[in-house]
């Protein structure tokens, strides 16, 4: 039956007025002189810049029913450890009273909010070789404050990134196209080649799951800040590099050779702080490709309010040929 509606039309998704959370934060948290809000980026969860005389500041709006609040709070709890052993991260900011999320009555249902720092410089989407070598460095980093360490959010195994998505993108594309049966018979090869992972070979802690070039920024002296901890949770730590790793394919994608040796700086900035094992090396392209699955899958998941500008039958069959398929031919003819 359709709902008794007096004074609005329920809706699925919507943007917070930029002007008058401006003025909710100006009331609630310490700023220097007025503050200026303005939205930067509306997707799974909306991202609104927010300025006063002397600083900046990222204020995070998560979507309906995209993250809890204990997960929320796992993730600031993960971001304050991070802060408090001196990894350069975003980090999250309590208002007047400590409190650090915030809830506003939005038309489609509550919604949480929470203050960061902001991440100073810029996002480079191609930089150098010493530059590749200090992501590497400051993600073992990270690694080594969150191994062996689990917090409150999911984990990433083989179900999640392999089965969970692969329904997710079932939606989507038909199982008469070439790509779908590509598909299902990759997801088969990899859920094998999971059963023969040597677990006790490999550290297992917190990782971010995200992080790249676009989740980073890069200051003018080489200091680089990683933010977005919206995928954090528990999995395998080279999960991490695996994903940086597709990225980084993704990014030289007419160059496998320059991938290549960009990839080897950033492995040896890792193995700078932390060695990484013979079988986290081994598994590292196969993860690569069950992130592939795991992404393509969120994009249709969250279709409603995100990827519907973009995602279709035509976007899906472009992605597992150019990007699935490119990323497994490459490695599999690595080891010919």
């Amino acid at each position: 039956m359709f709902p008794n509606i007096m004074s609005f039309f329920p809706v699925s998704h919507s943007n917070l007025s930029a002007k008058y959370l401006g003025e909710y934060l100006q009331n609630n948290f310490d700023f220097h002189g007025k503050v200026k809000c303005s939205i930067v980026r509306s997707g799974i969860n909306d991202s609104y810049l927010v300025e006063d005389d002397r600083n900046r500041y990222i204020f995070r709006v998560y979507s309906l029913n995209w993250r809890s609040e204990e997960e929320i709070r796992e993730e600031i709890r993960l971001l304050n450890l991070l802060k408090d052993n001196r990894i350069s991260v975003s980090y999250p900011i309590p208002d007047f009273n400590k409190n650090y999320i915030h809830t506003f009555d939005a038309p489609e249902g509550e919604r949480f909010g929470v203050m960061f720092s902001y991440a100073e410089g810029e996002k480079l989407l191609n930089y150098s070789n010493e530059l590749h070598y200090k992501a590497g460095k400051l993600m073992a980093q990270f690694h080594a404050v969150t191994n062996n360490l689990s917090i409150h959010r999911t984990t990433y195994n083989a179900e999640k990134l392999l089965i969970t998505s692969f329904e997710q993108i079932g939606k989507f594309l038909s199982s008469q196209t070439d790509e779908w049966k590509y598909l299902k018979s990759l997801q088969q090869l990899l859920l094998q080649e999971f059963q023969q992972i040597k677990r006790d070979q490999l550290r297992f802690g917190i990782v971010h799951l995200d992080i790249w070039s676009d989740n980073f920024n890069i200051d003018r002296n080489g200091v680089i800040t990683i933010f977005d901890f919206d995928f954090c949770g528990n999995g395998w730590l080279c999960l991490d590099i695996a994903y940086y790793t597709i990225q980084l394919y993704n990014m030289e994608r007419y160059d496998v050779a320059i991938a290549g040796a960009k990839l080897g700086h950033f492995i040896s900035g890792y193995e700078s702080i932390t060695t990484l094992t013979d079988e986290e090396k081994r598994i590292l392209p196969m993860l690569g490709t069950a992130l592939n699955f795991f992404y393509l899958g969120t994009q249709c998941y969250r279709f409603e309010n995100w990827s519907n500008s973009f995602l279709n039958e035509a976007h899906i069959k472009r992605y597992i040929n150019g990007v699935v398929k490119r990323y497994h031919d490459i490695h599999r003819l690595s080891e010919e």
